[in-house]
């Protein structure tokens, strides 16, 4: 078994579809000169330097027992909380893989049947970096020794102003406010999605998944047109919730309209800059 750190320098990479217009030089240049007139932001060159060029984090042990990997952009590692929480966090999903890895491989001995690796993967890429938050998607496959794997996924917001991290949801007055601002476009887009694939969404009362679920309960993605405002937002379902495992899992962009940023708290309203 083999446990090492490769420190890396990840390119730039959008997961929301149509997160940036701009090319990747571009993008960061607006958001540099976003960033200097911005309240609580800080100045180019106020970090540490060790900070400003700090790799990539990249993670991975192999062996017999588990696989495991654990990465982490650039932008992540210049900021030191962050970096400290994210390798609290990788480290606590190791030890749990271990444990249920060791767990299950010592069964499969006493019940005499064959034991497979468990695996946890996990990248976190940058939706976007504003002057005020960095924006973190992660997509998680994960297996635990059944018929087939999992997959999921995690959000993060990295709040320069206010030094902690914060889940998109934390932006809005209430799950219930958000839901109700966007289910009619967050519905007609899950049945797009599925249309495109081929599949009916089934109309009768009680049938299995007929009914749309709130977005809340989903896996939101906060992303940014021009570096500096949040104006784009990605929901990412995973595999059982709208479908049965074949379908896999869905990423629905839904706009940033007027109604919803009208449900965002004050403190967070002039991040958000609606499409209509």
């Amino acid at each position: 078994m083999t446990y090492r750190t490769v420190a890396v320098i990840f390119p730039v990479l959008v997961l929301m579809t149509g997160c940036s217009d701009k090319a990747p030089a571009e993008a960061d240049k607006a958001e540099r000169v976003a960033a200097a007139a911005v309240p609580g932001a800080p100045p180019d060159g106020a970090a540490d330097e060790r900070a400003k060029n700090a790799p990539a984090s990249n993670v991975r042990e192999t062996g017999d027992l588990i696989d495991f990997a654990y990465a982490y952009p650039r932008e992540a590692a210049q900021i030191p909380e962050l970096s400290k929480l994210l390798d609290a966090d990788r480290e606590a999903k190791r030890s749990a893989l271990v444990g249920a890895a060791e767990r299950d491989k010592a069964a499969s001995a006493k019940g005499d049947f064959p034991y497979h690796a468990h695996s946890h993967l996990q990248k976190w890429l940058r939706v976007t970096n504003t002057p005020r938050f960095l924006s973190l998607s992660a997509e998680i496959e994960t297996y635990m020794g059944g018929a087939h794997g999992m997959t999921s996924f995690e959000t993060l917001l990295w709040d320069r102003n206010k030094r902690r991290t914060l889940k998109p949801l934390d932006l809005f007055t209430s799950p219930e406010a958000f839901d109700a601002a966007i289910r009619e476009d967050f519905c007609a887009r899950i049945r797009q999605a599925k249309a495109a694939k081929g599949i009916q969404t089934p109309d009768e009362p009680g049938s299995p998944f007929s009914t749309c679920p709130p977005a809340s309960a989903q896996t939101v993605w906060l992303g940014s047109s021009d570096g500096r405002y949040l104006d784009r937002m990605t929901i990412a379902i995973g595999p059982y919730e709208i479908g049965p495992f074949a379908e896999g899992s869905y990423k629905i962009n839904v706009p940033v309209t007027a109604a919803l940023v009208r449900v965002v708290k004050p403190g967070f309203a002039r991040d958000f800059l609606p499409v209509n």
